[in-house]
């Protein structure tokens, strides 16, 4: 369930509204283009700014229209613990395979409160956990050690994490930590090829929403211990990687889909703004770069 490309998938809008017909769309052609699982409402899903009915309707589809072919791993954390299990509770009712969930953001808690969080959702829920330390935007990291904790006390409730620390000695750390057999994924798709060379096994990805076939072979070469292939992908693709944030994510994503899949809405919801004039020429060209237009 948890390794190779994983697109944290973007969700489509128009005039305000879900487009499900267009996410039916975008989720067949990331299946048929070898994504190995599939995120729905991560923060690249937009998920902050959908009510909680919309964000699992958006999970049931996408379970829905993934019909089993690839697991489905559904964004479902909180900064309150009783929501976050509730929306563990909700993503298995709408057929999740397994959730993403960040520790509380704005909170601040300590590492014993980041603890007892995960406890307590441990205690109540079902599906498995990938764990997701994002500090550049939940200002709370999950250390090394408290990693470890929460793993230990919790035998296979918490298999993985999506590590979007940045910091690649982190993987070591966590390896130490968590054990060998512990998942990691990078949450960072220009430091990737490092990090699985360090131990991951993965990518949740951004640029995947836009070029899922190359990022797919990209993560196969790492598997297959290729390195002198997955660098030759890390070339190709490491301006459009830089690109997806030339603005605040995910409008340079949308606007991307939107040169190489037409009629892509880049409808996005406030306070998310559409991708500048800059981002869009930087898209442009990391997009002509990659052979994608």
């Amino acid at each position: 369930m948890f390794s190779g490309s994983i697109p944290a998938l973007v969700t489509p809008f128009r005039n305000g509204s879900f487009d499900e017909s267009v996410y039916r769309d975008l989720v067949e052609w990331q299946i048929a283009e070898g994504s190995s699982a599939l995120v729905p409402c991560g923060t690249t899903g937009e998920s902050a700014t959908m009510p909680k009915e919309e964000h699992f309707e958006v999970v049931r589809v996408c379970v829905d229209q993934a019909r089993g072919r690839v697991p489905v791993i559904a964004g479902a954390g909180s900064n309150d613990t009783q929501v976050a299990i509730t929306n563990v509770r909700a993503a298995k009712e709408a057929g999740a395979d397994a959730v993403l969930m960040v520790p509380p953001y704005y909170n601040r808690p300590s590492q014993e409160g980041i603890f007892r969080h995960f406890e307590a959702i441990a205690a109540e829920c079902e599906l498995p956990i990938m764990l997701y330390n994002v500090p550049g935007r939940t200002v709370t990291d999950i250390q090394p050690a408290t990693m470890g904790r929460i793993v230990a006390a919790f035998p296979g409730k918490f298999p993985a994490v999506k590590d979007a620390t940045g910091n690649l000695g982190r993987v070591s750390e966590q390896r130490a930590a968590c054990g060998p057999d512990f998942i990691q994924l990078s949450g960072n798709d220009e430091t990737a090829l490092a990090f699985n060379a360090m131990g991951g096994v993965g990518c949740v990805s951004v640029t995947a929403n836009v070029a899922p076939r190359l990022c797919a072979e990209f993560q196969a070469a790492l598997a297959a211990d290729d390195y002198a292939l997955a660098l030759s992908y890390q070339d190709r693709l490491y301006p459009l990687h830089i690109a997806m944030f030339t603005d605040a994510s995910p409008g340079p994503v949308k606007y991307a889909l939107s040169r190489i899949r037409p009629g892509f809405p880049t409808e996005l919801r406030l306070p998310m703004t559409p991708a500048s004039e800059a981002s869009r020429t930087a898209v442009d060209a990391a997009l002509a770069h990659a052979g994608l237009i």
